[in-house]
């Protein structure tokens, strides 16, 4: 959720892309998802070691400090359903690129989740394959599990045997909107921005301690480990409803 002042492409025109795995879907992709998440802060020059080149840390505070977001996904509609349900879990660094204006630290609660895409499991092999093979994205096949009553939701994370982490926290209050936002990745040595737009109940609630975040074994949580997140969140925020996802736009040359 939230821009960086760059607004999604206005063209009508679809694009068809095959998958490796076999799948044709069509840019932009429609889906239907929950997602429920947050973002916590963390040293600024810590997390700008974990960007590519041509991005910076958002400053989420007064102080300067940066963020990382946690996003517990479950897609129950792909296009016109080429693809099968799955689950995912995202791990988003708050970001804008060089060139763009560095925002205050209320932005919190409209880009938490807009940044730089750093690790995304998912549950399946053709998710994986619609994400990497489109965008880029740094997918894994992994087993995600959600245990979700409608009020919290716990999400565990295991990648190659070893846990990678364990989230849980509760909805937000949300109400019925429209909104914009990005994703940054690297594909093929190239930094593109994905534009995307929500039409759905999207929640924020600031300042909350009714999150938990353990690491697990997995050599991808040491990273993570080392920002020292804490127990209090700066932000909890949710999805109920359509997510569109544009094509990337390479950002090289602005």
């Amino acid at each position: 959720m939230g821009t960086d002042h760059a607004s999604p492409p206005a063209s009508d025109e679809t694009e068809p892309v095959t998958l490796s795995t076999g799948e044709t879907v069509t840019l932009p992709l429609s889906t239907e998802a929950t997602m429920l998440g947050a973002v916590f802060t963390v040293p600024r020059r810590q997390l700008a070691a974990l960007l590519p080149d041509g991005l910076r840390p958002m400053r989420v505070t007064a102080g300067g400090k940066a963020a990382v977001t946690f996003l517990s996904v479950e897609y129950h509609r792909i296009g016109n359903g080429e693809i099968d349900p799955y689950n995912e879990f995202a791990v988003v660094l708050p970001a804008v690129h060089e060139s763009a204006t560095t925002v205050p630290y209320l932005s919190a609660l409209t880009h938490g989740t807009s940044g730089y895409m750093w690790y995304l499991p998912v549950t399946t092999e053709p998710a994986k394959a619609l994400g990497v093979d489109i965008w880029g994205f740094p997918k894994v096949v992994a087993d995600i599990t959600h245990r979700d009553d409608g009020t919290r939701r716990r999400t565990t994370v295991t990648v190659d045997g070893d846990r990678f982490i364990t989230f849980e926290t509760t909805y937000p209050p949300s109400m019925e909107m429209r909104d914009d936002g990005y994703t940054y990745t690297v594909k093929d040595d190239t930094l593109l921005r994905v534009p995307n737009e929500v039409h759905g109940e999207i929640g924020a609630w600031p300042f909350t301690d009714e999150v938990s975040v353990a690491f697990g074994d997995s050599h991808r949580a040491e990273p993570l480990r080392e920002l020292g997140i804490g127990d209090r969140a700066l932000a909890r925020v949710s999805v109920k409803g359509e997510v569109q996802f544009h094509p990337g736009e390479p950002l090289f040359g602005e």
